[in-house]
């Protein structure tokens, strides 16, 4: 891959820390959600993956839909992240629910956003590796 951009950011104390972004665009304090035992007191690590994944699956849909000459610019994506114990460890489950306009057909439909998630480096990251599941409302 020839990278066109590179994100850099840096979290000190892991999910009780800071996430820094090296223009200071990000500065977030981090927490624990409530319903993982933390304080809630600040993002988490799953609030900022689905903040990612839902903009950059809209982004994708929103090339699909240029390529195919149908507008989908009020498409919105929400992007559910879970969490959860898999073997030793934990995993992630994400579920897309996006939401199309309401003048758009539902095979064009399925069809776009079967291709964005095709197209989106997110979707291309993380498949084979967790669920995603596509709901289109």
């Amino acid at each position: 891959m020839d990278a066109l951009y590179t994100a850099v950011a840096t979290a000190t104390h892991g999910r009780e820390g800071r996430a820094v972004s090296d223009d200071g665009r990000i500065d977030l304090a981090l927490a624990m959600p409530v319903q993982l035992g933390g304080n809630g007191q600040g993002t988490n690590p799953e609030q900022l993956f689905a903040a990612g994944y839902a903009a950059c699956f809209g982004s994708a849909l929103g090339l699909v839909g240029r390529q195919a000459k149908v507008d989908v610019s009020d498409a919105a994506v929400t992007a559910e992240v879970s969490i959860g114990k898999q073997g030793e460890g934990f995993g992630l489950a994400v579920t897309l629910r996006v939401e199309l306009p309401d003048t758009l057909d539902e095979a064009t439909g399925r069809k776009l956003v079967e291709t964005a998630h095709q197209v989106c480096p997110y979707s291309n990251a993380t498949r084979g590796n967790i669920p995603v599941d596509l709901v289109i409302e």
